[in-house]
């Protein structure tokens, strides 16, 4: 090799180990992408976060007791135990003691609830008797109006028969009759016709007043036991009837002969109630009778000058 080319490669190599020298600065490698690292190590602790509080709601949605466990911790059963539908809404209130919803029914159902008139049909005509009244006062006399009648709620229901249509008031339907202690005392008697209220009539007064007798009919109970004084000799057969009234403690046993036949009175919380049928013209009231526990007669409607014993 000669000396010119022996220069030429020092020269080369020189530069060579120049260049390498300043490459091995520029080669390196990156910087960690510390700032994408932050966010993504962010976003994945929220997931986390997001998936533990959902966990988090399951659990708080199953009811206490929704797996039965052992003393020792360990799941007693394989199967859970019953527990609310998912969709269907949890009530907090005691089944034993249910909020009333309408009123009370009679002492003896089946007597007094007749012609298959349920307690809840019974109900539902009362209710509409005292809407009936609501909107008869509230145009009657305006913002004046009184008290009214109140909640359905709050009565008892005595008696529910069917009531059969006169010249006076024309189609058959269903009398109601239903009275309550509280506030005061009120007696309501409803006639309902195709469906509607149309006809009432409300009294009110204590049971067993000073002035009533161990027996006491109701002064405006005479349209459960009588068609209309228009018909006179042409009523409408057979006929439901029925009689109501008070009666005193002292009182055991009442009876009510009408038409030939004698009906035996339910005695409901100090109110008596005698229901029967007739199959003939009659122009007498029913004839009542009260007795004590010994049997002793201690009222007779016979007897009772305040009592109308003929039909007008």
């Amino acid at each position: 090799m000669s000396g010119e080319q022996h220069e030429r490669d020092g020269v080369f190599e020189e530069r060579l180990r120049q260049l390498l020298s300043e490459d091995a600065y520029e080669i390196r490698p990156a910087p960690a992408p510390y700032p994408q690292i932050r966010r993504q190590g962010a976003q994945e602790r929220r997931r986390r976060v997001a998936a533990a509080g959902a966990a988090l709601v399951v659990l708080a949605a199953l009811p206490v007791g929704a797996y039965a466990l052992g003393g020792d911790g360990k799941r007693a059963a394989d199967t859970a135990a019953a527990r609310p539908s998912a969709t269907a809404p949890v009530s907090h209130k005691p089944s034993a003691s249910p909020s009333p919803t309408g009123p009370a029914g009679p002492a003896e159902p089946g007597r007094q609830l007749l012609d298959g008139i349920t307690l809840a049909q019974a109900a539902d005509a009362l209710a509409k008797c005292i809407a009936y009244d609501e909107e008869s006062d509230r145009t009657l006399k305006g913002p004046a109006r009184g008290p009214g009648l109140g909640e359905a709620a709050g009565y008892r229901i005595i008696l529910a028969m069917r009531s059969t249509g006169d010249s006076n008031a024309p189609g058959d339907g269903m009398y109601v009759v239903a009275v309550k202690e509280k506030p005061r005392v009120t007696r309501v008697i409803c006639n309902i016709r195709d469906g509607e209220a149309q006809g009432l009539n409300v009294s009110g007064g204590g049971v067993g007043a000073d002035e009533a007798g161990p027996v006491s009919a109701d002064i405006n109970g005479g349209k459960l036991y009588q068609q209309s004084f228009l018909d006179k000799g042409h009523w409408k057969l057979p006929f439901r009837w029925g009689i109501i009234g008070t009666v005193q403690p002292s009182v055991a046993r009442v009876t009510a002969s009408y038409g030939g036949g004698t009906s035996e009175a339910v005695l409901d919380h100090g109110w008596f109630v005698a229901t029967g049928e007739l199959n003939r013209q009659v122009t007498r009231a029913p004839h009542l009778k009260g007795y004590d526990g010994a049997g002793k007669l201690v009222y007779d409607s016979d007897r009772d000058p305040t009592y109308d014993k003929t039909l007008p």
